[in-house]
This record gives C-alpha cells, structure tokens and sequence, in this order.
C-alpha cells in the first residue's frame, strides 16, 4: 500500500495549514491560536468530539469507526515553536521576531490534522481514535501536564503512537528501533565555594574559577572512564559563570550542564557519580562544592510489539527497503516519553529530505513529506483498528 491518492490529494491543503502555523510561530503553553485554529478544524471535518483545555492548551479529537468497538489508540502531534529568529526568508517565515517553528512542529501538527481529515470522511475502522495535539514539548513538559490533567483514563487510550521528522533522512523514508529511541535529558547545577581576594595574592585566596576548569575536564571522566563503553551517555558542560572584576578572584563560581542517557541505570549511575565525585574534586583544591541535579524528560521507550507493529505500518507505505527498524538513538529529547511510561506504543522518525539540523535558525519542515507521514498516521489506524 503506497502513499495513499486522497491523501496526495489534498497535500497542498495540508501544506497551506503548515505554512499559516509556520508564519505564526506560538510558544511552549501559549499556542492559543494554534489549538483554536487546529480545534475549529476538527469540528469541521466532523469529528465525534473534540475537547480543548486538557493541559492548558492541548486539544484532543475522537474519531469512532465504522464497527462496533471501543478499543481507543492515540496518535500525538506536537504544536509548539522555539524561541529563535528565523532566517529562511521563506515566504512563510515567522512573522514574529524571536518565535519560529525549527523542530518542525507546524508539520507534525498539520499531517495529523490532514489525517483527521481522511479518518472522518472514509472511518475504515472497529474502534476509537484520539488525536492528542500537544502543547509544550520544548522544554516544558506538555506532555506530562497532559497527562496530569487525566488524559488517557479520560479518553480510556491504550496504545499511544508519536513522529517526528528527522533531516538527513530521505523523504520517503523511515526510522525506528524498540527500547531508548531518544535520550533522558538532566541537568546538574555545580556551585564552587573557595576564598576570594586580590587578583595580585592569588596565593591568599582559593581560587574558585582554577577548581571549575579542572573540573569541567575532570567530569568527563565520569562517561569515558567510569562508564562501560558499551553504554552510551552524554556529559557536556554548558556554562561556566563566576567573578565580577578584572583584579578580583571571586570566592564562588557555578558550572551547568547536562546529561543525556538512553538507560535508566546509566542515568542512576551518573547522577550518583556526581554526588560523590563534585564534593570530593572540590576538597583537593581546599574549596567546597555542591551539585544539584534535576531530571528532565525521561528517556523515550519503544515497546517491542508496537514498534514491529508501527514498522510493518510503515513497510506498507514506503517499502521494506525504506524503513530501517533499529535506526540509531538521537541523544536530543521528548517529551512524548511520559506518555509512553504509561502506556505501550511507538515513536518513529519520518525523512525530510537534505534539509538543515533541528533546531537551526534556517530550519524548515519538508512538504514532501507531507503525504507519506499522513498515510502512516491513516494505515496505522486502520490495521491497528481493523474492520470485520
């Protein structure tokens, strides 16, 4: 089953509502236009129901099928931009200063609202869907506060399926894997105490800022030397910040940073190691030190069964030679990771061609794109939901 012709047929349509959401960029909870314009959508193309407010600004739709049954699995589009300029010079661009879609949330949002579209005229399907537009995923945890406000018990969803476009990726193109697809994101927050005084007597004082370069290498240990290598992890040192003059050593200096890990014991080891590891490295200078560390999105967990699933899915769109089932990890996060601790699905990867990185300032979602990633979301909904 190619990309479906009803679907290639209304690819202008649905990237035309890519383009207005692309022009009109809104931020983490505040994507009132986004969610009234994607709710106002809904209702037209009929949808059973369509309820707004779950986690602020998130908008959830149930399309029933033509059977009898009660089964309800969700599908999740992000809406939300970034708080970047954008330098395309597209005609679309934003058309305002410091919001722009570069993660290519205006693309997840429209092919699930073309999706929409499709499953209300034709409902080839024995059960329940519920199409989840989320707000927040960029760094706000829309997801969880989704969650909190009683999403799935709410609309009674057992399985829970997400995408993301990837460049790099041919258009045409899938990739996924079953375990950690995307990465835990933690930061930890250092603070050095030593002695301050003159720039001129640093013999006096205990140098803060000397302990805080030592230990920005030092810490690299911990995942070269302390990690197994056949595990991955990431450590990077994102911030440094200490004095206040030319001719004063300060007494204090902060370091922050993050981790990222696609195992939950790796995770529980690192942020371990630094408890032990900071205080120590601090007291053979002769100075003190503390680190904070706060767990952000958990890592992104594939359940095997759906992913087999969500990859035949995908096979039946684009062909076994365009999906790879065990794609490599991304190190970057989601937020869809809460929804899938909760219950069992899948989050794959879509192609958008030779485009720029995520999260780039000439970044734009790939139109191509448009037809393949919506045929999945409708063959999905259909094989997982299959008539009689």
């Amino acid at each position: 089953m190619p990309v479906l012709n009803r679907v290639a047929e209304f690819q202008p349509e649905i990237a035309a509502w890519r383009h207005d959401f692309h022009a009109h960029p809104e931020l983490l909870f505040d994507v009132h236009r986004t969610a009234g314009i994607v709710a106002d959508k809904l209702k037209a193309f009929g949808c059973d129901e369509v309820v707004t407010g779950i986690g602020g600004t998130g908008v959830v739709a149930v399309i029933n099928g033509r059977g009898t049954g009660e089964r309800m699995i969700g599908l999740r589009a992000d809406m939300d931009a970034l708080p970047m300029t954008e330098k395309t010079g597209l005609p679309h661009a934003s058309t305002h200063q410091g919001r722009m879609h570069a993660c290519g949330h205006d693309g997840h949002t429209a092919m699930l609202l073309g999706a929409a579209k499709y499953l209300t005229e034709t409902r080839n399907f024995d059960g329940r869907v519920a199409l989840i537009f989320q707000p927040a995923e960029e760094g706000g945890g829309g997801g969880k506060v989704m969650l909190d406000d009683g999403l799935l018990d709410r609309f009674d969803i057992a399985e829970v399926y997400g995408m993301h476009n990837w460049p790099g990726m041919p258009v045409g193109t899938f990739g996924i894997r079953t375990g950690g697809i995307m990465a835990a994101t933690d930061r930890f927050y250092i603070d050095i105490v030593g002695k301050g005084g003159h720039a001129a007597r640093p013999h006096a004082t205990i140098d803060p800022i000397i302990v805080a370069a030592q230990m920005v290498t030092a810490l690299q240990t911990i995942v070269s030397r302390n990690l197994d290598p056949l595990q991955s992890a990431v450590l990077s040192v994102t911030m440094v910040e200490a004095g206040e003059a030319d001719n004063v050593i300060s007494r204090t200096a902060k370091i922050t940073g993050t981790v990222r890990t696609l195992d939950g014991g790796v995770q529980d080891f690192i942020e371990a190691r630094l408890a032990e590891f900071v205080p120590q490295f601090a007291r053979s200078f002769g100075a003190e030190a503390s680190v904070r560390y706060a767990r952000g999105y958990p890592v992104t967990v594939n359940a095997p069964e759906q992913t087999q699933f969500a990859a035949s899915v995908a096979r039946e769109i684009v062909g076994s030679a365009q999906v790879d089932a065990d794609a490599e990890p991304s190190m970057g996060g989601e937020d869809f990771s809460f929804m899938l601790n909760e219950r069992p699905g899948a989050y794959i990867f879509l192609g958008n061609g030779d485009s720029t990185e995520l999260h780039t300032d000439t970044y734009d979602f790939n139109d191509e794109a448009i037809p393949v990633g919506v045929s999945y979301w409708v063959r999905l909904v259909e094989k997982a939901l299959p008539l009689g």
